[in-house]
């Protein structure tokens, strides 16, 4: 095969020029029209060669190799401008008719560090002979040089920033922050709607508290409601003071979220009612995922009623026969336990007695003092966490009831966490104190003498940024 070798072709005359079309092909080097390569070929150029005359399609060619600092455009390209560690210039070239750069947001950081485009010597951006700042979040530009009237004409402008997420994004109940943590509270039943997954796994585990309602308070000499179970992981990417009942060593207890709905469960308190509902109504459970809280146990009826078991167990109440066993916490069981067993009550007759204390998320109910019963246990401990931003305690257990013909009665106390005061009375004129129910969404338990328990909570924390 010959090969024609030429340093360059200059029309003459005539009207076709084919170069490199095939074997079988001729060459008129007096032409009009030149066509390179043939169909399904390719046509390139020598290292190092430029090619002038061909235009441009509206296209640029990008460099991949972020910019960090100011900088001079190059016509015909696209350049990344990272101002993660500062703002910095773009400064454009000379304009040109039919000129063309552009620049995008490297890493999302335009909103906090701005990149600024100046324009060359007299050149306008859109008719003004000043710079132009790009301040959007994701923003990618295209600027093009039309004439000296309107200068550099931006012709492409995206704000949309799709972008992978390295955090959880998720929504439902409400919505507060702290540091780098979304915090997601539900006081009653919801949804925590998971849109998109954290492209790092570890993220994707989430902490959470969930106290289910506590138990009601038991009647006359009753015995204080039980606090709801609570139960409580810290995932180690959320950085707060959790309770000492952290699950996380334990596998069972982490959830790892999925892009789903997850339905969130708010227990109710037990309600309170008379000694001819037996046994006393225990709070509900709350639910988040695979984490179910047990609702708290009732205290013990007048009569002599021991305390219903629970997340935490219910006191006993006071009557004639001997003290009445408090309630088993931890019911059923999980580990860390959920909660813990109230208190025995106490009694010197048919009528006169004390009840003992619900059992709180970290402490058991007190039992009931012996001998004159002018006073009743008092509620067990509830747990601390600040999985919210501030220490909060929840799912304390109510105090007992007292019960008496003497002069001063006075009723347990509640267990730090919401746990209701106990009531008091007697049938020799003693005045009675009807005590309180359990604060709303702590879990706690009722004090004795017909209280309600406290309803529940579920709080979701997860690191999204």
């Amino acid at each position: 095969m010959s090969k024609i070798e030429v340093d360059a072709i200059t029309q003459q005359s005539g009207t076709t020029l084919t170069v490199g079309g095939g074997a079988c092909k001729t060459a008129t080097v007096d032409a009009t029209t030149v066509t390179l390569g043939r169909s399904g070929g390719t046509v390139s150029l020598a290292a190092g060669a430029t090619q002038t005359g061909f235009g441009r399609t509206g296209t640029v060619d990008w460099d991949t190799t972020p910019k960090t600092a100011t900088f001079t455009a190059v016509s015909g390209d696209g350049f990344f401008a990272n101002t993660e560690s500062g703002a910095f210039t773009m400064n454009l070239p000379a304009g040109v008719a039919g000129a063309i750069v552009s620049v995008a947001d490297y890493a999302a950081t335009w909103q906090t560090n701005n990149l600024t485009v100046s324009p060359n010597g007299t050149d306008k951006i859109g008719g003004v002979n000043t710079d132009a700042i790009l301040n959007t979040e994701g923003q990618s530009v295209t600027f093009i040089f039309v004439d000296s009237t309107q200068g550099w004409i931006n012709t492409m402008d995206s704000t949309s920033n799709v972008r992978a997420n390295s955090f959880v994004v998720a929504t439902g109940g409400t919505i507060t922050t702290c540091g780098n943590c979304k915090i997601h509270t539900f006081t009653g039943p919801g949804t925590f709607t998971v849109c998109a997954v954290a492209t790092t796994a570890a993220n994707n585990e989430v902490s959470y508290v969930v106290v289910a309602g506590g138990g009601a308070g038991g009647e006359t000499t009753g015995g204080g409601g039980g606090a709801g179970g609570y139960r409580e992981t810290k995932s180690p990417v959320t950085p707060y003071t959790a309770s000492p009942l952290d699950g996380q060593p334990s596998a069972p207890n982490r959830i790892t979220v999925t892009a789903t709905g997850f339905p969130i469960t708010v227990g109710a308190g037990g309600a309170g009612a008379p000694s001819s509902t037996n046994p006393t109504n225990a709070g509900a459970n709350s639910i988040f995922s695979t984490i179910t809280s047990a609702g708290g146990g009732g205290g013990g009826h007048y009569g002599g009623k021991v305390g219903n078991a629970g997340g935490s167990g219910g006191g006993g109440a006071g009557a004639a026969g001997g003290p009445r066993a408090g309630g088993a916490g931890n019911t059923p069981s999980t580990t860390p336990a959920q909660g813990f067993a109230g208190g025995n009550g106490a009694s010197t007759g048919p009528c006169n007695g004390s009840g003992g204390g619900g059992g709180g998320a970290t402490a058991v109910g007190a039992n009931a003092p012996p001998g004159a019963y002018t006073s009743a246990g008092a509620g067990g401990a509830g747990a601390t966490s600040s999985i919210t931003g501030s220490p909060v305690a929840r799912a304390g257990g109510g105090g007992g009831m007292a019960y008496s013909p003497g002069p001063s009665v006075n009723g347990g106390a509640g267990g730090t966490g919401g746990g209701g005061q106990g009531g008091s009375g007697g049938p020799g004129g003693q005045p009675p104190n009807a005590g309180s129910s359990g604060t709303v969404n702590t879990g706690g338990g009722a004090g004795g003498n017909n209280n309600s328990g406290g309803s529940g909570i579920v709080i979701i924390r997860y690191k999204f940024q």
